[in-house]
This record gives structure tokens, C-alpha cells and sequence, in this order.
């Protein structure tokens, strides 16, 4: 298996059908392909060989898809930059995978002098923008246009074909090795649990960055779709999109299909192309579920369960289930069933198999689980111990086959569709000198389905406000880790061996709540 090999089905079966659509560039398969075969000679030309990691920070574009393509075409292996990072974290990701080459957009352009300050890996950068490429850096159109067109390096199976920076739980963060073969046999699980018709228009507004968006683009140009690009989700150009382009699926998380409910153009635009939603990354309450297909009766919608180490989905809960004679089973709380390619069961904490019902440990085993984490054989080891990826979720198994999340093990939050994990949280704040306690962890909210909570115990004697706080972390970690809410508190309860028992401050925000994680 490799990641390009539906290019060169296009190529035969549909050269002249419309691959891609951003703002006012149109390009068919043909078109695409051969910026893709340039794009991979001019990389190799700038010294990309076989292996070698390659970034981009840029929003979503027509570009980005050419990146993706032209990085694996011309043998080398991706790594999305997180455009929420600040320049220190972008740094981090360069600097442990040894990205040398960078494209970069017009958002992000006044980032690089930072950057560069922090990265000792990083040598080129490619300008990804509209304007003359600054001083320093090389024009992709320039690049491309000079660049001979080069064979497909057709590197596959096992050969690693990116690198995905999650948050980590010891403060940095982890980068995830997805093979040729986790990223295609994950998309065609994804697929299998929730089939879609092939070339069919789609709207891609999640960012490419994330497992979610990127794995979403791969599995449709497997049934040679129409790739529809927007910058980034602004909801009055989603609608728009959808009624010009007449788009027919689209990803959604669940913070994304609120704001489109509740924007108003949502009653004016003909959404009537729309056939299937996808949603996931992030909690779904049954009452948004329940307005979205109230609100659009002819949609299919899908629910997808999984995380980046998994190339994202093992488990689809399928439309049918949304219907309302599928409710009647009564399982539109679940995460839906192991995709056909996914095996997933509970251990207990000694990695045991639960029976049905029992709350315990969500492990997953098959082709779309990582490789590891790259250059943390620890704790690559400790994710996949016994053959099984160890997803930290809490979750049972009903008597159907159901899966059912209900919690997480490690402390992570969800936020928006963004993992943030607390502990990286907490050790930007400890770096206080006025912090004596802190606990970090997701609370319900309306909006993000999780927003960051912190709760302060300050040193006797110490002043310090929300303010401070929030521009401290907003110095060190990406916006979106910041905590939303602060609590300042005198006593913390701790146990008997000195830890702090998180989870009495955390269980009362959640009492009310009848779910817990999506």
C-alpha cells in the first residue's frame, strides 16, 4: 500500500475531472499530479532524500494538498506543523524529527525569524504565498515551474509517511509514526465503517495539520472525490461553500456543526447537495446530535472514534443508528462499532480482557496503529505493550459489539477538537515562582465540548491574578492549552502518598453531565 497510488488511478480512469477547488483556482487530476511530480523534483533538488522529514505551517489550501503529495511522492515523509503553536513549540517538533525543509504561508511568515532562532535543524524555507517570496526563502510557484517532474518514489508498506505531533504528557510533545500503510488502511477502515459513494464533492474545513483533516483528504482522493478547500472554518463560508460547490459530505467537529446551526445564514443557503456529516475529536451531547438531524433531516450523519495514534478511526457508529427507527436500539450514545480492519477490547490495569459492560481500558489492535513514537522507545513500548495500542480512554463493551467511551485514564482534554494534555498545562504554570499547587483538567463547556480549568494553590505570601497567569502560559504554550477558567483555592486535597487527587475537584463539574467524552 502507499499513500499515492490513488493519483495514478486518477490518472487513468479521470484526468479531467476537477481534483481540487480553492477560492478561484480549479485544478483537474492531470493538473494536480504534475505540480505534484514538480513539487517532489524540486524538494529533491533542495536536498529531500528518501526519509527525510519535511514541514509545513500554513492554513489550508490547494497547497497544502500539493505538500502532503509532493513531500510522499518524491520519497520523503511529512510533518504538519500545529498552526496553534507558539514558535518555541514549532521549534521543538523541527528540531527532534530533524525537519530541515519548511513551507510556510503568508499567515505564518512573521513567525520565521522566531522560529529560526529556536530551530538548529531547519535550513530552507519554501514560501507558500501570494506575494514575492521574502528575502531567504524560495517561491513554491517558482520552485515547481523549475523543477523537472520526477517519478513517484511509490515508497510503501512499512516506510514511514509522516510524523504527527501530539501534545505529551511529560510537558512535550510526541511524534507519531504513521507507516504508508496505517495512513491508507486507516482511511479505508474509515471508509468501510461508513461507505460513501466514490467522486464525490467534499468540503474540507478541519485543518490539514490534524489526523482528522489529513486522513479525511487521503480517503477521499481514494474514491477520486473533488477536493473543495477552505482557509480555515468561518461558518458563513462553510454554507456558502456547500450551496455553490453543491458538497455532498463533510467533516464536523461537533463545536464546528453548533456554529453552523446557530449562524444565520444557515436558514437561507440551499444545503440540499449535503448527504453525509462525519463528526468527532471532541464530545458530542445528544442534544446538539438531536437539533443537527432535526435540523437536517436528509443527512446521513457518522460518528468516528479514534486518536492520532490510531491514523485516527477504529470505530464508526453508522447512520443508520441516527435514523429514527436505528434509535430505537438505543445506541446513539455509543461510539459506534469497531471499524471492519480494527479489533479494539477493554483490559483491566494488568491488561487483562473485562467482560461486556465493564468499564476498563480501551486497547486497540491492526493495521492503522502507529509505529511508535519517534525517538521515545519508552514510551512507544509502553503505548504498545502486548501488540495492543493502549488508547488511555475508559470505555466498555455492550452485549452488540458497542463501544462506549465514558472517560479518559490519562489526563487529557479535549477542547474544540485539540488535544491538550493537563500535565503540560501544570508545568507551565509551576514555572512560577508564586504557584505552589496546580491541577489542570477539562470541565463541560457549551462551545469547545472542554475548555482547560485550572485550580491555583499560591506559596504563602505570593500575589498573583488571572491575567498574569493567562500571559505567562500564553508565552510558553499555544492559546488554545491556556486555561479558559482559573480557580485560586487555599487547600488542594492530596492523598496519603503526597499525590493530588484531581479528580475530587474535577467530579463535581462533570455530576450533571451524562456523558463524558466523545
Amino acid at each position: 500500500m502507499n499513500i499515492t497510488q490513488p493519483l495514478h488511478k486518477a490518472l487513468r480512469e479521470c484526468p479531467g475531472a476537477l481534483a481540487i477547488v480553492d477560492g478561484e483556482r480549479r485544478q483537474t487530476w492531470r493538473q494536480l499530479v504534475s505540480r505534484i511530480a514538480g513539487l517532489a523534483g524540486g524538494l529533491q533538488s533542495l536536498g529531500m532524500r528518501h526519509g527525510d522529514r519535511v514541514g509545513m505551517l500554513a492554513r489550508n489550501s490547494d497547497h497544502y494538498v500539493e505538500y502532503l503529495y509532493g513531500v510522499l511522492w518524491g520519497g520523503g515523509v511529512v510533518n504538519p506543523v500545529n498552526i496553534r503553536w507558539s514558535a518555541r513549540e514549532i521549534a521543538y517538533s523541527l528540531d527532534d524529527s530533524d525537519t530541515r525543509i519548511l513551507l510556510i504561508d503568508d499567515t505564518f511568515i512573521a513567525l520565521l525569524p522566531a522560529i529560526r532562532e529556536h530551530s538548529s535543524a531547519l535550513k530552507t524555507i519554501i514560501f507558500v504565498g501570494e506575494d514575492t517570496a521574502p528575502e531567504g526563502t524560495i517561491g513554491l510557484e517558482r520552485l515547481i515551474n523549475t523543477s523537472a517532474e520526477v517519478p513517484d518514489a511509490k515508497r510503501h508498506s512499512d516506510d514511514l509517511a509522516a510524523i504527527l505531533y501530539t501534545g505529551g504528557t511529560t510537558g512535550q510533545p510526541k511524534g507519531v509514526m504513521l507507516s504508508h500503510n496505517n495512513c491508507y488502511l486507516g482511511a479505508i477502515g474509515a471508509s468501510l465503517g461508513a461507505p460513501r459513494p466514490p467522486r464525490q464533492v467534499a468540503l474540507h474545513a478541519a485543518p490539514f495539520f490534524h489526523v482528522a483533516g489529513m486522513q479525511s483528504m487521503f480517503g477521499l482522493s481514494i474514491r477520486l472525490g473533488t477536493h473543495v478547500v477552505l482557509t480555515g472554518f468561518e461558518p458563513a463560508l462553510v454554507l456558502h461553500a456547500i450551496e455553490q460547490y453543491r458538497v455532498a459530505e463533510i467533516f464536523l467537529v461537533p463545536t464546528m456543526l453548533r456554529m453552523l446551526l446557530d449562524h444565520p445564514d444557515f436558514r437561507i443557503r440551499n444545503l440540499s447537495s449535503l448527504g453525509s456529516v462525519r463528526y468527532g475529536a471532541s464530545p458530542m451531547d445528544v442534544t446538539l446530535l438531536e437539533r443537527a438531524m432535526k435540523e437536517l433531516p436528509g443527512v446521513d450523519f457518522s460518528q468516528a472514534y479514534g486518536m492520532t495514534e490510531l491514523a485516527p478511526t477504529v470505530a464508526v457508529l453508522p447512520p443508520h443508528y441516527h435514523t429514527e427507527e436505528g434509535r430505537k436500539a438505543g445506541k446513539l450514545r455509543s461510539a459506534g462499532i469497531p471499524t471492519p480492519l480494527a479489533e479494539i477490547q477493554i483490559v483491566d490495569p494488568t491488561d487483562n480482557e473485562v467482560p461486556n459492560n465493564t468499564v476498563g481500558e480501551i486497547v486497540v489492535r491492526g493495521p492503522m496503529v502507529m509505529q511508535g513514537y519517534w525517538n521515545k522507545p519508552e514510551q512507544t513500548a509502553e503505548a504498545l505493550r502486548g501488540g495492543w495500542m493502549h488508547t488511555g480512554d475508559a470505555g466498555y463493551m455492550d452485549e452488540d459489539g458497542f463501544l462506549y467511551v465514558v472517560d479518559r485514564i490519562k489526563d487529557m482534554i479535549v477542547s474544540g477538537g485539540e488535544n491538550v494534555y493537563s500535565a503540560e498545562v501544570e508545568n507551565t504554570i509551576l514555572k512560577l515562582p508564586q504557584v505552589e499547587l496546580c491541577a489542570v483538567f477539562g470541565v463541560p463547556d457549551d462551545r469547545w465540548g472542554e475548555r482547560v480549568h485550572a485550580v491555583i494553590k499560591l506559596r504563602p505570601g505570593s500575589d498573583l491574578n488571572e491575567q498574569q497567569l493567562t500571559d505567562h502560559c500564553k508565552d510558553h504554550i499555544a492559546g488554545y492549552k491556556c486555561p479558559r477558567s482559573i480557580e485560586f483555592v487555599d487547600e488542594m486535597p492530596i492523598s496519603s502518598a503526597g499525590k493530588l487527587l484531581k479528580f475530587k475537584m474535577r467530579d463535581p463539574y462533570w455530576k450533571n453531565q451524562d456523558r463524558r467524552v466523545g
